[in-house]
């Protein structure tokens, strides 16, 4: 009980989960060099690491690839934004073509920005699977702060937690619009990276670690 006691007592005042054990889970950034991962379409300065914190700069971006391919995982990291932040998780996605469809992208974004008031479809909120699944809104922190997400893709399901809260519970055997799925290829993949997806606007990430299912 003491040696837990003290983990916790650290996790407090880290403010990071990064401290906490994680039971199962392995880290995908080693918060030094982008070892384990591979950059697809680069842009400007690409990304890169700062204090231990990965990077899109608002001069860079590209798609950063894991190097490995996942099937049923749980992916935990954190992550904050400039005001009007734009990126993106992409799943099960293939390192050719736009992972937002011949993968599945999770949108993250400071949907709250003016720039972006009035001009968002509900799929298009942070969180939502892109232009497929909408998100519930209002639990994603003002630009600035670190979020803490979850996105765990099972089988046909695929869930997204935000800062404690379940956005998305989505079985995709449900998703039935021709258009959609033709749009869509990306949903039927069982298998792929995942990424981050870079659209020249500073988003920033830590404490990145997943954990397969079998």
């Amino acid at each position: 009980m003491k040696n837990m006691k003290t983990a916790l007592f650290l996790f407090c005042l880290s403010g990071s989960v990064a401290i906490a054990e994680d039971p199962g889970f392995i880290s995908l950034f080693d918060g030094k060099t982008l070892d384990g991962w591979t950059l697809v379409g680069k842009t400007g300065r690409g990304y890169v690491v700062e204090n231990h914190v990965l990077v899109c700069p608002a001069d860079g971006g590209g798609n950063l690839f894991t190097r490995k391919e996942y099937s049923n995982f749980v992916v935990r990291f954190e992550f904050r934004t400039e005001p009007g932040g734009n990126n993106g998780v992409g799943i099960r996605a293939p390192l050719e073509g736009d992972a937002a469809y011949a993968g599945m992208e999770i949108q993250i974004l400071d949907d709250q920005a003016p720039v972006y008031q009035g001009k968002l479809r509900p799929a298009q909120y942070h969180g939502s699977i892109y232009d497929v699944v909408p998100a519930r809104q209002g639990f994603l922190k003002k630009a600035g702060e670190w979020n803490q997400e979850e996105i765990t893709a099972s089988g046909r399901r695929i869930t997204v937690m935000l800062n404690g809260t379940t956005i998305v519970d989505a079985n995709l055997d449900s998703v039935k619009d021709p258009q959609v799925l033709k749009k869509h290829p990306g949903l039927a993949r069982s298998q792929g990276h995942i990424g981050f997806l870079g659209h020249d606007t500073r988003v920033e990430f830590r404490s990145i670690r997943l954990k397969e299912l079998h």
